[in-house]
């Protein structure tokens, strides 16, 4: 097997949820767990983010829902979109909690819990700003209509997400607020929900007013950040690490330029050394040109030419590294850390697209306990 792989601590991922848990109380904690626990692995991360005491899971997809109920877990799972009408049965049957926001939508729903003779708990999500899915006030208002009249869906919930909330205060106090306009109006009309849920983990973190009764952490419960000065009063402790060992260790003369495209000299006479990972597992290319290092017993080194579909090269220098030897690609090793914000910094993303890129070849390998002990 190829000596690659990627370590996700669980202690790390209930430490972090429990922090957040704390510092949101008494408002609850859902865990967003969708794309695969952004790359550290749904079924493991739900269960440890439970055992630090979140009481919901989120996913953005059925099939996302259904693996963690075949998973045994029981805990209540929001699909925060609205999936195709065919998938409507499948989401009752594993007692998802669907999202809904247009009246069609709406009405197949009631349509299927009315035949399966049960009651759906549903959240409609309110456009307060984002723009990408969500009613506005009108529709919004005769969804709670239709929900409120049948009897066989029940407003469990009523929720918005903030667009901005990392950066621009001014916009997301505006977005909380018609966000309360709006409750206030069903209030009005006697259309009462069990809840309300707007903030994500900048929200949550830093909008105390916002929480509401329930705050969605995706990124936060993963030892991340939105921005770096988000949350600065809570401890949190990255769970992923990317890691493979050297396979293969050669000397090359000044002036050699390894790898496709012959890009960039050796400056002097150095050791180069192979490491079995690449971009189809997630390194990014573009890191070859843009500075992007990892470390090899506790030191930093330079890649030695572009990233190559299944391997790197590593211009080592003379310093004695041998076959077997760990790297990291992201992670700590010694007093040296390469983050996820180095590398989106590097390439001119965000953290959330570095840790979901690594691909299903690199296994994932945990550590610590998904009960959090």
């Amino acid at each position: 097997m190829r000596q690659s792989w990627i370590a996700v601590d669980l202690d790390a991922i209930a430490a972090n949820t429990r922090a957040i848990a704390r510092a949101v109380d008494p408002a609850a904690l859902c865990a967003v767990v969708k794309a695969d626990a952004y790359g550290h692995g749904d079924v493991p991360v739900a269960e440890a983010a439970l055992s630090g005491g979140a009481t919901w899971l989120a996913v953005a997809l059925v099939s996302e829902g259904v693996r963690l109920r075949e998973a045994g877990i029981e805990a209540p799972i929001l699909v925060l979109a609205e999936p195709e009408a065919g998938d409507i049965s499948t989401m009752i049957s594993w007692d998802l909690t669907p999202t809904v926001y247009r009246t069609s939508f709406a009405n197949a729903l009631a349509e299927s819990a009315e035949a399966a003779d049960t009651v759906v708990p549903v959240h409609l999500k309110l456009d307060t700003g984002m723009h990408r899915v969500g009613a506005d006030a009108e529709e919004a208002f005769a969804v709670a209509r239709l929900i409120d009249d049948h009897d066989h869906l029940r407003l469990e919930a009523l929720w918005t997400h903030f667009a901005v909330s990392d950066e621009d205060s001014e916009f997301t106090a505006h977005q909380a607020q018609e966000f309360r306009a709006f409750r206030k109006r069903l209030d009005d009309e006697g259309i009462i929900p069990d809840m309300m849920h707007a903030a994500n983990t900048a929200g949550a973190l830093d909008y105390p007013d916002a929480r509401f009764d329930l705050v969605r952490v995706g990124l936060g419960i993963y030892g991340l950040r939105p921005t770096p000065g988000v949350g600065t009063d809570v401890s949190l402790w990255p769970a992923m690490s990317v890691l493979s060992k050297v396979s293969y260790v050669r000397d090359l003369p000044a002036g050699a330029r390894p790898s496709y495209g012959r890009i960039r000299p050796l400056p002097s006479d150095a050791g180069v050394a192979t490491v079995p990972i690449g971009y189809a597992d997630g390194i990014a290319r573009r890191l070859s040109s843009r500075g992007g290092e990892v470390l090899v017993n506790g030191r930093r080194y330079p890649f030695a030419g572009t990233i190559t579909m299944d391997q790197v090269v590593i211009d080592i220098g003379d310093d004695p590294v041998s076959v077997g030897d760990e790297v990291v690609f992201l992670g700590r090793q010694g007093a040296e850390e390469i983050t996820a914000e180095e590398w989106a910094d590097r390439l001119d993303t965000i953290n959330y697209e570095v840790v979901c890129h690594f691909g299903p070849r690199l296994p994932r390998v945990y550590t610590g306990s998904s009960d959090g002990e």
